[in-house]
């Protein structure tokens, strides 16, 4: 894997950010290539650039770990993780993290099959049920659900019926700062908080059952 020296600074400043060891860094190096190769035959991601799949897809997904104590999160479940994120560098960064990656398409099943494979992740699995029969058809010890904006919150919140073996789970979701919550939702948000990529202003809205 040859990196020049444009694509070496990238890292280094994703590195020292992130604070991220030796062995993160290399996987995470691993990882953005293979999508960027992948990629060219299977239309996994927009994202094709490596400066925007550091920022957009990797440092994105850890922006989590500033609001949430992953060292004490036995488990997560990434809906419609599509390429991997968050739930791939989640478990990166926390490799005693355990990720369910819920995703239906076929491709990006493979390309997630080949990631594990090839950057040798532990704790992490693939389910390719659709949502609502997941839901209905597994109960799973998941304490956090992740979504990078890739369903409507409405659907995502079917999670808190009372018959749902996961209506005690959190749901994180991400979105744009400018995203506004539908008011019939507005009795299972939590919290919200706003982060910067830089390139935009984003932020996670938490949502669960209030006691």
């Amino acid at each position: 894997m040859e990196i020049n020296k444009k694509e070496q600074t990238i890292w280094n400043i994703f590195a020292e950010r992130e604070k991220l060891t030796p062995q993160q860094l290399e996987l995470f190096q691993k990882y953005a290539y293979m999508l960027i190769e992948w990629n060219k035959k299977f239309n996994l991601t927009a994202i094709t650039g490596l400066q925007e799949i550091v920022t957009k897809h990797f440092i994105d997904s850890l922006a989590l770990r500033k609001y949430v104590d992953l060292n004490n999160v036995k488990s997560i479940g990434d809906i419609g993780a599509g390429a991997g994120f968050p739930g791939v560098p989640l478990n990166i960064v926390y490799p005693d993290l355990g990720v369910i990656l819920i995703e239906v398409n076929h491709k990006k099943i493979q390309f997630l099959e080949a990631l594990i494979a090839q950057l040798g992740l532990k704790n992490i699995e693939i389910c390719d049920l659709d949502w609502r029969t997941f839901l209905r058809k597994t109960e799973s010890e998941v304490e956090y659900f992740v979504s990078r904006a890739t369903m409507d919150p409405a659907e995502l919140c079917r999670m808190f019926k009372p018959s749902c073996p996961y209506k005690n789970s959190k749901l994180v979701y991400w979105a744009t700062s400018k995203f506004e919550i539908d008011k019939k939702l507005q009795e299972f948000v939590l919290d919200t908080k706003e982060y910067s990529l830089g390139y935009a202003d984003r932020k996670l809205i938490f949502f669960g059952l209030k006691k």
